[in-house]
């Protein structure tokens, strides 16, 4: 039976203390009479009494005679000491080696960001194994190896944005490690039209939008979460398979509603185009500016779903130039939040200029 932490003292308590206190309890005898009876000298006798040389055999026998304690007590207390020792040594050993890979571990996992979310606690085997987790990984030489060996392939690079490996697969892993945590309903592929219809329900109404978008999401079988982002983490959203759910990760680094309504429909486009196709394939999207054909096609799909092709037309040939009454006509009668149509305005037109009072909080 393997021993548990439980069965380890702190300190082994070697048999020599219980001379000393039978000495100390004994008004009759002193360290040098018992010395003389044992036929040893008071230096060795003080040094079993030290815990500096065990009892044997025959000195178990001689304590038998002179002390009355029986001679198979002094065995099992010697035997008993030299186990624990043993333990402690182990325990010491383990304990050398978690904190040796828990300084490998610090090298490629952001430590703080993880106690911060409360995934880590004072005990180090704990967050070793919480940590394997996270990352889906066995051996800490697995996480190493993700470093060298895993590319995030599907993602929108710009060289103007600073990325932090570390930070990033933290990001990317931990997302992937709470949607396996998550059960919902069943997905279909075939109801991506009204989940879209009952987004841009949400997103016009703008009101407790958060909770709302999750609960519709997972009622349509899709699994959402909300990680906080890390530093030189510039990433919008993420679109996986998991399990036998799709699932969709954002950070929320604008906290603008037209920021996470477009975001939300782009990372639906690749499970509605990408996903369904190969479910292995990964969405990492970290800018909109420079794309490739993936990338296109969800942009293309987020755009129509938010804003209708007869809408936008109807923008382009009735209502420029914009202002802020124009554009609350326009969400009135189309149902858009008008955060929305002027986010796609300046992106489509660069309106970025633009004089505006439009309230464009996620809310």
């Amino acid at each position: 039976m393997k021993a548990t932490n439980q069965n380890i003292p702190f300190e082994a308590t070697h048999p020599g203390i219980l001379i000393k206190d039978e000495l100390e309890f004994r008004e009759d005898i002193k360290q040098k009479d018992l010395a003389e009876l044992l036929g040893v000298k008071p230096s060795f006798l003080n040094e079993i009494i030290k815990g500096k040389r065990p009892i044997t055999a025959d000195l178990a026998i001689l304590l038998e005679k002179t002390l009355e304690i029986p001679a198979d007590y002094w065995m099992k207390f010697q035997s008993q000491y030299e186990i624990d020792c043993a333990r402690i040594k182990e325990k010491n050993i383990n304990k050398i080696k978690l904190i040796e890979l828990w300084n490998i571990i610090k090298e490629y996992v952001p430590v703080n960001y993880f106690k911060k979310q409360g995934y880590l606690s004072e005990k180090l085997e704990e967050n070793i194994t919480k940590i394997k987790l996270i990352y889906s990984i066995n051996t800490i030489d697995d996480l190493v190896n993700i470093f060298a060996t895993k590319k995030f392939a599907f993602y929108k690079k710009s060289e103007k944005l600073k990325i932090d490996d570390k930070n990033m697969i933290a990001w990317n892993s931990l997302a992937e490690f709470e949607a396996k945590n998550q059960l919902i309903n069943t997905f279909n592929f075939d109801n991506i039209e009204q989940l879209t219809k009952n987004l841009n329900n949400i997103f016009f109404e703008n009101n407790n939008t958060l909770t709302k978008v999750k609960d519709v999401l997972n009622q349509f079988g899709v699994k959402f979460l909300a990680i906080e982002k890390l530093e030189k983490t510039p990433v919008d959203g993420y679109s996986f398979w998991s399990e036998n759910n799709p699932a969709i990760a954002v950070t929320l680094r604008h906290s603008r509603i037209d920021n996470f309504a477009f975001t939300i429909m782009h990372e639906i486009g690749h499970i509605a185009l990408h996903l369904k196709n190969n479910k292995e394939q990964k969405f990492l999207d970290l800018t909109h500016k420079e794309v490739n054909h993936f990338e296109t096609e969800a942009n293309e799909f987020a755009q129509k779903k938010l804003i209708t092709e007869n809408c936008w037309e109807d923008i382009i040939t009735n209502y420029i130039p914009l202002n802020d009454e124009k554009i609350v006509e326009i969400s009135n009668r189309y149902n858009i939040h008008p955060a929305i149509i002027l986010g796609r305005v300046c992106y489509e037109m660069d309106y970025y200029a633009l004089n505006t009072t439009i309230d464009k909080k996620l809310k």
